[in-house]
């Protein structure tokens, strides 16, 4: 089980919920059950977020595995130079 933090505007899909407990092993499951939970966050999904696992931010990686008892923040991705 992991602890999942959604960021910023991404709360507004999971009607105020910014915090979950989760059993996924990978990004690519992080991100598959967020969308079957929660199908409103599915656009800003496929536009892209940044995950960060335990302080480490993870872009594209999408089976980099999620440690039992991580602390993993889903971020929308961030843009501009």
């Amino acid at each position: 089980m992991v602890k999942v933090v959604l960021w910023g505007a991404l709360t507004h899909a999971t009607n105020g919920e910014a915090e979950l407990d989760l059993d996924v092993r990978t990004v690519k499951e992080l991100l598959t059950r967020l969308e079957t939970d929660y199908p409103a966050l599915a656009p800003q999904l496929k536009k892209g977020v940044s995950v960060a696992i335990d302080g480490q931010i993870y872009r594209d990686a999408w089976f980099a595995p999620i440690p039992e008892g991580a602390e993993v923040f889903v971020l929308p991705r961030m843009v501009g130079g």
